[in-house]
């Protein structure tokens, strides 16, 4: 493709060259150069692309998009390789040229799909599954992208962020349509805005779930005030936007907004409100139940636990309501709703209920534990550990929290990186001493679930903390398998073994 075809719409100065030049792809990692090739100087949190300048041109790269800042050392680079016949093109954001190239290269592909982003800083990946099932009972086929991966038509691809890299956020959409997708519904991080992944195309639909404090630190951002801003440039990026408007962000959300404006909650002004909400439990399977009003009137019954839950199947009914989904398809879809890792409920023959969900920190944990004591069980037993080589608060926090709320913590291992299990949870207990938190010690963290279910009892209800939806343990380095889902399933196969308490070899601590 021409240089100057690659960069349309995009305010940028030749520095050399001529920008008609063709190229024969866009790259932006120095490994991947190949000859005749246009590469994308990124200045990143650890390396500095324009470093990589004399070898990206030693390797054949025919030329190159720099940072406005970096004009005079990147001329004295080209000028010493002795290759001044290549384009140089200076430009304000190379990361917002990336995406700008990256669309071009794979032929814009979101402009041939409906485009539905959804920000918050709880929420997205459960809204962006209610979506997908709702768009697939009505027969329509679906791309997901979000922190469980990306999935398209069933197959599941891995990423690296949330939110991923624009080029290979492209690449994504370019094989949802290449695999006959009508819709991609994807979780729209902060970061991924903040840093242009997803610049270079409108999403159809703009979503606000909500907003709390996260995300604060030397690779993120560094106020909640930035953090908050970033969330809102979703809505300069969308032709239509849907937000929670019960929210208190909500006003700081909508500033500067380009797209018109439709809220959902429980507000009496809101075009889509609930109402009448009650939480529900059948058998070991709690969840919801609330009248739908405004846009739509129905009764909505959702088989996951939490007023937030509420938010979701709102904000999904508005999505499905948007793009022509009738109802009862949708009350249909929500009404089976199952999201990997966040507050699901994994079935059992016992009379107690068992919870996977990917609360990790102080606000999640404190929601979801406010959130089943509703259901007023008989116990809540938490199951959970810690992130090695992570913030040390967020153990005591965690601690604190299930200690005050649970009934019993079953400390075990998370991912401990490169950290001792036992140091991470002699952490975990400084916060379950403040609040005289009665717990056990179990290393293995399927036999800890197995415990757990040993000793449950009639109308207790075991959470499984902080994996979610991961596949691994990450232990010295290395990924290893692990699901809380199999562990729990295979808890009917360990009655043939020797009982649990019989072949421990972890530690495992008096109840204090």
């Amino acid at each position: 493709m021409k240089i100057q075809t690659l960069l349309e719409g995009l305010e940028y100065e030749l520095q050399s060259g001529n920008v008609l030049d063709e190229v024969t792809e866009v790259v932006y990692d120095s490994r991947k150069v190949s000859r005749g090739c246009l590469f994308v100087c990124i200045a990143g949190t650890a390396k500095d692309a324009h470093k990589f300048i004399p070898e990206v041109l030693a390797k054949g790269a025919s030329a190159l998009i720099i940072d406005s800042g970096h004009i005079a050392s990147a001329k004295v680079m080209v000028s010493a390789s002795g290759k001044e016949h290549v384009t140089v093109v200076s430009t304000a954001n190379t990361r917002k040229a990336l995406a700008y190239a990256a669309a071009a290269q794979y032929g814009h592909p979101a402009s041939k799909l409906t485009t539905i982003g959804i920000t918050g800083t709880k929420g997205k990946t459960t809204t962006s599954y209610m979506v997908q099932s709702i768009l697939e009972h009505a027969g329509k086929n679906v791309g997901v992208i979000g922190t469980i991966g990306c999935v398209i038509n069933g197959q599941k691809y891995k990423t690296v962020n949330t939110t991923p890299e624009s080029f290979e956020l492209q690449r994504l959409l370019s094989l949802m349509v290449e695999a006959g997708c009508e819709y991609c519904v994807m979780e729209v991080s902060s970061q991924g805005l903040k840093l242009n992944r997803v610049d270079g195309f409108v999403f159809d639909i703009g979503v606000f779930t909500n907003f709390s404090a996260d995300h604060i630190g030397p690779n993120e951002h560094a106020t909640m005030e930035e953090y908050l801003y970033c969330k809102s440039l979703l809505f300069r990026q969308c032709r239509v936007g849907l937000l929670n408007c019960d929210d208190d962000a909500y006003e700081e959300m909508i500033k500067g907004h380009t797209c018109s404006l439709h809220t959902f909650g429980f507000h009496e002004h809101a075009e889509l409100r609930a109402q009448d909400f009650e939480s529900t439990r059948n058998g070991n399977e709690i969840g919801i139940r609330f009248h739908a009003t405004g846009i739509l009137d129905a009764k909505v019954s959702v088989p996951v636990p939490g007023k937030f839950s509420a938010y979701n199947a709102l904000c999904a009914l508005m999505i499905g309501h948007s793009v022509g989904i009738p109802t009862e398809i949708m009350l249909r879809a929500l009404s089976t709703i199952h999201v990997k890792g966040r507050l699901e409920i994994v079935p059992t023959k016992g009379n107690y209920t068992v919870m996977i969900d990917y609360a990790h920190n102080e606000l999640s944990v404190e929601s979801l534990l406010s959130t089943i004591l509703t259901y007023r069980p008989h116990r809540i037993i938490c199951v959970y550990g810690g992130g090695g080589n992570r913030d040390r608060m967020r153990r005591y926090a965690m601690g604190e929290l299930c200690g005050k709320m649970a009934d019993l913590s079953i400390l075990t291992c998370d991912n401990p990186r490169n950290e001792d299990i036992s140091s991470i949870n002699a952490d975990i207990k400084i916060g379950l001493a403040k609040s005289n938190g009665k717990y056990i010690e179990i290393d293995d963290r399927k036999e800890a679930i197995w415990h757990a279910m040993d000793i449950a009892e009639e109308n207790d209800i075991i959470i499984l903390l902080g994996k979610g939806h991961e596949d691994y343990q990450e232990i010295r380095g290395v990924k290893y398998h692990y699901s809380e889902r199999e562990s729990v399933e295979s808890y009917a196969k360990k009655n043939a073994s020797p009982s649990i308490g019989e072949s421990l070899s972890g530690t495992v601590s008096g109840l204090k």
